[in-house]
């Protein structure tokens, strides 16, 4: 009977299990259905969040909620303010001159780079690059050709709407942002409200650990990045690059995922450099190197350390994981939210780690033996409880 009863319990628990990975499973499937306008109001949670912290210092202070909210949204406004008048006129010259150099670009690929792969490859690169070729080639794939020119002619025009959703976006997320940071607080107690009383304790340690987790990276990451633009942009601007600015920013803003921001910029730098010097400018990349290699010790042993720590544990090839199956399954949102939920995840496998080495499964159902010492140490110490021990010396009796 009792074996009857604890079968019926373990089919219980396999099908409420079952059903919260049903769920999980339409939901994501949701997520994926609702990507295009989710993406403003998750912008919108983080800042809320990201924001939160400071609203309720200023709240402990002896400020209200209100005032407070204002105050913390007025600032991120006037960053972003400065952000963008420092930024675009330094930006807008840095394109302008990558316009006017386009032409040195393609005479440095065509001249230069493809006859050096075509020594050392030994491809014909070189005839693809023949405008009579292309348009032959076009015209005897015309009917390709067409059905690309359709599918291009549909992408345009489907543009032109993705373009007025991000107008919209752009326009919702400051309202998003404000009203986040307001509700913060209460949209935490509403989810807490709703956890199992015999669930909480677990999942307060959790959510804690989360947020500890996603602090270190969604704030410390950003300044590593702004840190690590400004590094590379100012360091390549004095080395004597004229797009140093334009690349610097790019190579900081994408040093997110590990290893990916220097590379793109030492590659982009060096093309830029060669193509500036019409030739090996040696004290030029010279410069290069020694930009990008002191903006990666400094990341390494002073920024990351110091601003991000340890606590988010991701392996560099799981965040490259992360990233890319976020962006494949999801998006840009996907991208978005990929390395935050990786955290959170692995949050999630150290407490599952920890309960599996604490099951029966893991201990087995023995006792743990005793611990039983080596051969030799065994007998010696049989030998010594054997041989009689002098008394200890107490000096002459009284």
């Amino acid at each position: 009977m009792s074996q009857d009863v604890g079968a019926q319990a373990e089919i219980a628990r396999f099908l409420q299990q079952l059903k919260w990975i049903v769920l999980a499973l339409v939901a994501l499937w949701m997520v994926g259905l609702l990507a295009p306008i989710l993406t403003p109001f998750v912008l919108g949670a983080l800042l809320g969040w990201m924001g939160d912290p400071l609203v309720d210092r200023l709240e402990r202070a002896g400020r209200s909620r209100n005032v407070a909210v204002t105050l913390v949204f007025g600032l991120m406004t006037l960053l972003l303010v400065l952000a963008l008048l420092i930024l675009v006129p330094m930006l807008e010259r840095q394109v302008r001159t990558l316009v006017e150099t386009l032409p040195e670009y393609r005479e440095w690929f065509v001249d230069t780079a493809v006859p050096w792969l075509e020594a050392r490859t030994g491809l014909e690169l070189s005839v693809w690059l023949d405008p009579e070729r292309a348009v032959n080639w076009v015209r005897e794939h015309w009917q390709q050709a067409g059905g690309v020119a359709t599918s291009v002619a549909g992408y345009i025009s489907r543009s032109g709407f993705a373009m007025v959703a991000w107008v919209v976006n752009l326009v919702l997320l400051p309202i998003l942002t404000f009203y986040f940071l307001r509700d913060w607080d209460l949209l935490v107690e509403r989810v807490a409200a709703l956890v199992p009383r015999d669930h909480l304790d677990t999942v307060t340690r959790l959510a804690r650990e989360s947020n500890d987790v996603l602090g270190a990276f969604l704030r410390g990451q950003f300044v590593v990045m702004i840190a690590l633009g400004a590094i590379y942009a100012i360091g390549l601007q004095l080395s004597g690059l004229k797009l140093g600015l334009l690349i610097g920013l790019i190579a900081g803003l994408i040093s997110f995922i590990p290893y990916l921001g220097a590379t793109t910029g030492i590659v982009l730098a060096v093309v830029a450099a060669l193509v500036q010097a019409q030739g090996f400018d040696t004290r030029l990349l010279v410069l290069v190197g020694v930009v990008f290699t002191v903006g990666q010790l400094l990341e390494s042993y002073v920024l990351t350390p110091r601003i991000v720590g340890d606590k988010i544990g991701l392996h560099p090839v799981a965040v490259i994981f992360a990233v890319m199956a976020g962006g494949q399954l999801f998006g840009f949102l996907g991208m978005l939210i990929a390395l935050p939920a990786a955290a959170v995840i692995n949050v999630l496998l150290r407490y599952a780690a920890e309960r599996y080495r604490q099951s029966g499964l893991y201990m087995g159902a023995q006792p743990t033996p005793a611990i039983v010492l080596e051969p030799f140490a065994a007998e010696r110490a049989t030998t010594v409880e054997a041989t009689p021990q002098p008394p200890l010396h107490k000096g002459p009796e009284a």
